[in-house]
């Protein structure tokens, strides 16, 4: 609705994703990797460094589902054991497919800092990459549950918590930071809680990373499709979000749906329970189970990497989890198509200013297909006219 004024014989529908043949990408095979569970993935490429760098979140302490079979698992239930505890690990790709867990001797476990945890403790931490921020000591920030900010020059070695007091959120599902530009304020994305103690987003804001507002709701689900998580990023001028579906009771497991929203306050689900990232339809593979895309895409030139945490068993039973990787094509996230593919689709759009030489469309147009477009003056009498069609 920000461009768009009107539609005839359109809808709005979902790009389409691909899993990677690689996949899983990466898995629970260090000894601190009990149970990744939601992974809570938070992966960027750092182009100074020329990495590939993601901060995720296993528990290290938890019953592990290694060597179960899945006769095993539905046999048995599974319940978090006393003194649970998350930690932060990291881990570098030269070309965000083949990962190496580095022995950052940082933070013990069992006795031995030869790992690659960078905390204990903090659950659900996202993870920014800041380049506003003068400071170089606070080139990194993390923010999580219980109203708490770290900062680090490396985002190895991070401060003590400072608090963000009055959020109000219990935050344990993976808490999300951004900059916003135009408002300059940092917003921040956690877990809360409606009346009939279903999952909700929640939304807060601060100018200055001290004094955060309360965290209100800015959406929700219902009582069987409940909205778990939400990364929000800011792209080509509105803010997408990644919302986690925690399908319950009885099916217990989660699929990737796409929202977006012009100002982070108001949120709009694309094709609702239509999933962005759906889960295998094969029982026990890596991603049959649970699907949490990680904080942000990677954008290339050539196409979006998608990375998320997947896992092979329903969300509260036994399960493993796995990084993993979708790709999308430049700009393909949602789209309007045809109702009814044997009339033309009309888009008219609202006036645009036009700042450079050329204005650009972005489709795909299927053999047989084709797309006009036509620029109206100020009066609605056609100015130009251009015919795009398939090439084979």
């Amino acid at each position: 609705s920000r461009v768009v004024a009107e539609t005839q014989n359109a809808h709005l529908t979902l790009g389409a994703v691909q899993k990677h043949a690689s996949n899983p990408l990466m898995a629970e095979d260090k000894p601190w990797e009990v149970r990744f569970d939601n992974l809570y993935a938070n992966v960027l490429y750092d182009p100074a460094d020329r990495l590939y760098k993601c901060w995720y979140s296993p528990f290290v302490v938890d019953l592990s589902s290694k060597g179960m079979a899945l006769e095993q698992r539905n046999s048995s239930r599974y319940r978090p054991p006393p003194g649970r505890e998350m930690g932060v690990c990291y881990a570098v790709s030269p070309d965000g497919l083949q990962w190496e867990k580095p022995e950052l001797n940082l933070v013990a476990f069992e006795g031995s800092k030869a790992n690659n945890l960078v905390l204990r403790g903090p659950h659900g931490a996202g993870i920014l990459m800041d380049t506003h921020d003068p400071n170089p000591q606070r080139r990194y920030k993390m923010f999580h549950a219980k109203d708490v900010l770290r900062f680090s020059p490396d985002g190895l070695h991070w401060s003590d918590p400072a608090p963000c007091s009055n959020i109000g959120s219990k935050g344990d599902t993976h808490n999300n930071l951004l900059w916003a530009p135009g408002p300059d304020r940092f917003i921040g994305f956690v877990r809360l809680r409606d009346e009939n103690n279903a999952r909700t987003v929640g939304r807060t804001e601060s100018a200055d990373l001290t004094t955060w507002t309360k965290a209100v709701e800015v959406l929700r689900g219902d009582r069987q499709n409940q909205t778990y998580s939400m990364p929000v990023f800011h792209y080509a001028n509105v803010y997408l979000g990644l919302v986690a579906i925690f399908r319950t009771p009885g099916e217990d497991r989660v699929h990737t749906e796409l929202a977006w929203s012009p100002d982070t306050m108001t949120w709009h689900r694309i094709q609702p329970g239509t999933p962005f990232i759906g889960n295998s339809l094969n029982e026990g593979d890596y991603d049959w189970g649970c699907i949490y895309a990680a904080a942000s895409p990677v954008v290339l030139k050539d196409e979006i990497r998608i990375y998320y945490g997947g896992s092979n068993g329903k969300h509260t039973s036994w399960r493993n989890g796995f990084l993993c990787l979708a790709s999308l094509r430049p700009d393909g996230w949602a789209g309007y198509e045809p109702e009814d593919a044997a009339t033309p689709a009309i888009i008219t759009t609202r006036p645009i200013i036009c700042r450079g030489a050329a204005a650009w469309i972005t489709c795909d147009v299927r053999r047989g297909g084709q797309v006009k477009v036509t620029a109206l003056d100020e009066s609605g009498a056609v100015a130009d006219s251009t015919l795009i069609t398939t090439t084979s």
